[in-house]
């Protein structure tokens, strides 16, 4: 089961000390995701972590830094709709619906579909599916390995997130909520690791 993490909205203190050590302790893929800031403005955050770790980065605004920083993908969503001309890397998409999840499966590596739970960093933003609904869409193909959850996402809900057949996790409010400096990175770095963990445990029963 895939963990993608999405940044918060706004920048924070020692961000990219954080980004880089999330990435240090095993993730996969890194969403920036800061609508309203200038290209200058994500360029530097960009500049600031290692290179090493560019494969893993999707951009959701100012796609020209794709090409220049090599970044592994894009996201689509309603302000940027389009693959820009000649994009070769991983492209993903935001859906909001199980018809935007029919109509766009097929043109993307994987795509998000939200809010699954009520939201934890946007108040007020409410769950817009019941899970007999989700599972039956499972069940017509249409929710699959490629549909990764977002939405109020916390540790305890990845068993059933994985049981009704989302392929993985995005998380925002969850691992963010609680972060406000360096001083809180290594708390940060535990509640990965425990989603990491709980994902193994997933995937190794699969296996079994």
């Amino acid at each position: 089961m895939q963990i993608i993490i999405l940044t918060a909205p706004d920048f924070l203190p020692d961000e990219a000390r954080a980004l880089t050590s999330l990435f240090d302790h095993g993730l996969h893929r890194l969403h920036l995701r800061k609508p309203g800031c200038t290209e200058a403005q994500l360029e530097s955050l960009i500049r600031s972590l290692p290179a090493e770790y560019y494969e893993r980065i999707s951009l959701h605004d100012h796609f020209p830094l794709q090409a220049r920083y090599h970044l592994g993908g894009i996201h689509l969503n309603g302000r940027n709709p389009h693959v820009p001309q000649n994009f070769q890397g991983i492209v993903s998409r935001s859906c909001h619906s199980l018809e935007e999840v029919a109509r766009y499966a097929s043109q993307t590596d994987y795509h998000f579909l939200s809010p699954i739970f009520d939201s934890i960093s946007k108040q007020g933003y409410r769950s817009g599916f019941d899970m007999a609904q989700l599972r039956q869409a499972a069940c017509e193909g249409i929710l699959t390995r490629k549909t990764i959850a977002l939405g109020g996402v916390s540790a305890d809900k990845l068993p059933l997130l994985h049981d009704i057949g989302f392929g993985g996790a995005a998380f925002l409010g969850d691992i963010w909520h609680n972060y406000h400096s360096a001083a809180d990175l290594p708390a940060l770095l535990s509640h990965f690791d425990r989603l990491m963990r709980i994902c193994e445990e997933i995937t190794s029963s699969d296996e079994r």
